[in-house]
């Protein structure tokens, strides 16, 4: 199951519509799953807001479970944040379908004050910043906003009255080279809840490039990295099977904070890279971090089967990065 404490983009989405919501001056309410027990329909740190006209966003279990919030919301809203629980008994189990044995925690939280607006738009910059943040909500009071750095691993930590909810910032990937394999793995990824971008700075390729819902970027992988994939939520893929800017990327990746970089190719090809990158001055600490061959060793041959052994690798790594975010 999907781990969705790391920001994603079903937050987003959520967050987006309680600004717009606020916004509008409508009241909004947002439940946040802080702790399951046995099975679970979603992951802790899920999100589902509901606005006092009735408008829904995000999900926290997709069944009877949400009619019975939207219900709630719209008849008696609290006042201030409440803690539920479903599944509880057989009843509640039977009624709201959760799986044999699940629970599931909910903090419900109004967002009605000026106070509150403030912090939504306060977690909007920080997310638009890809800053990590907590936020500290307590059952008495008005929610807070705390700042982190690169180190904060994402949690839900439920302390008495106090729910801290730490989110770390959406992963993104940057895809070195259009083809078929890059086709693939836009396409895995982004239905994976990365945030993908495909670099094609050739001119042969850019033109033959024939999927216009998956967009190129024509800069170079450098040029690209140095802007926005220089953080330890970046990844980077070397899928062109051209050194002129598999390489050119792969130098820039390797020396910053990256949670997977990688490059497509075989096992000699691999070697001849390494050398390669170690002749242009790479040190070996860094080279050591490249993942090559890339992916989870299947074996693959087709180009959608190397994409899937590939973004389960860097699933794999995503999930890692959530528990323990590398040191810069």
């Amino acid at each position: 199951m999907a781990d969705d404490r790391v920001l994603n983009a079903a937050h987003r989405s959520v967050l987006a519509d309680v600004a717009a919501w606020l916004a509008a001056g409508e009241s909004v309410w947002l439940c946040t799953i802080v702790e399951t027990w046995g099975s679970s329909p979603r992951p802790i740190g899920s999100w589902l807001a509901v606005s006092e006209s009735g408008r829904w966003s995000g999900s926290v279990s997709g069944g009877c479970l949400e009619e019975d919030l939207l219900r709630r919301t719209a008849s008696d809203g609290p006042a201030q944040p409440v803690l539920i629980d479903y599944g509880i008994t057989d009843d509640d189990r039977d009624q709201f379908q959760l799986p044999c044995g699940g629970r599931i925690r909910l903090l419900v939280e109004p967002l009605q004050s000026a106070a509150a607006r403030a912090h939504i738009n306060a977690l909007s910059e920080s997310v638009g910043r890809r800053e990590p943040v907590t936020r500290r909500v307590s059952l008495q009071g008005q929610p807070e906003l705390t700042h982190g750095n690169d180190r904060m691993a994402a949690a839900v930590r439920v302390q008495g009255d106090l729910i801290e909810h730490t989110l770390q910032p959406e992963c993104r990937l940057l895809l070195i080279g259009a083809g078929e394999v890059a086709r693939y793995v836009a396409e895995f990824a982004s239905a994976a809840d990365f945030d993908v971008t495909l670099c094609e700075p050739r001119d042969a390729f850019a033109r033959g490039w024939g999927h216009a819902h998956l967009p190129l970027d024509r800069r170079l992988p450098d040029d690209l990295i140095a802007e926005s994939f220089s953080d330890a939520w970046s990844g980077v893929l070397a899928l062109a099977h051209d050194p002129r800017i598999d390489d050119m990327g792969l130098l820039a990746a390797l020396t910053g904070p990256g949670f997977y970089i990688g490059a497509m190719g075989s096992v000699r090809t691999s070697a001849a890279r390494r050398d390669r990158l170690a002749s242009l001055g790479l040190p070996e600490d860094a080279l050591g971090r490249l993942r090559a061959p890339i992916g989870v060793d299947i074996p693959s041959k087709t180009p959608a089967e190397i994409a899937i052994s590939v973004v389960a690798d860097l699933i794999a790594a995503r999930h890692h990065l959530r528990a323990a975010p590398p040191s810069l």
